[in-house]
């Protein structure tokens, strides 16, 4: 692991980001559940250490200065990201991370518990059928959906002031042309990554 250590002190100093030896700890252990747990519920196609602390952890933490506000809710989480990491740089916001998978829900259990992250709750349903008796600052997106489908079944999660975080490659044009509220585009640069990313902010 002392590769993977080595991608996420350079490349979270790349970004700016702070960083105790305890949350660099935390990202280690994290890496290793992933990887341990990939071989019989098959969380994500990356399977290689150094590539998922490049393509999951540094990018899930590339969107940090963009998250705002006290709740936060990650949709289709998968194997917690970009929630995880985030709640690990982010200890005094909520963070809820919602799948519909069970398989994967159970996962992000267990991180939760061996990690002991005290703000971070997991919810087992689909986006479109989780009612919150508190809205959302931040709705937050990796590859869940195309735009158009993820405002219309995230919107009502969102408090009057909340906005969507949709972490996407390149810039979707079409899927942008499709969408009525305020949209604003924001490069995301990812240390050690070569592909395009971009994060779309959309205001409710």
């Amino acid at each position: 692991m002392e590769a993977c250590r080595t991608i996420l002190e350079s490349g979270l100093t790349a970004l700016n980001l702070p960083h105790t030896p305890e949350q660099i700890e935390k990202l280690l252990a994290f890496i290793k559940l992933i990887a341990k747990w990939n071989k019989a519920y098959n969380l994500t196609a990356v399977r290689n250490n150094e590539d998922m602390a490049r393509l999951h952890i540094l990018d899930s933490l590339a969107i940090f200065p963009h998250i705002e506000g006290k709740r936060v809710i990650d949709i289709g989480t998968g194997a917690g990201l970009p929630g995880i990491p985030l709640a690990i740089f982010l200890p005094e916001v909520e963070f809820v991370l919602l799948d519909s998978n069970a398989k994967k829900t159970r996962f992000v259990q267990q991180v939760i518990l061996e990690l002991k992250l005290k703000n971070v709750s997991v919810i087992h349903s689909r986006a479109e059928d989780y009612q919150p008796e508190l809205g959302f600052d931040i709705v937050t997106t990796r590859a869940f959906s195309s735009l158009p489908d993820m405002v219309t079944v995230t919107t009502h999660l969102l408090n009057p002031n909340g906005v969507i975080l949709a972490m996407k490659g390149q810039i979707p044009e079409a899927e942008l042309a499709e969408i009525q509220a305020k949209v604003t585009l924001i490069p995301i640069y990812v240390p050690e990554v070569e592909a395009e990313r971009c994060l779309v902010r959309i205001s409710k």
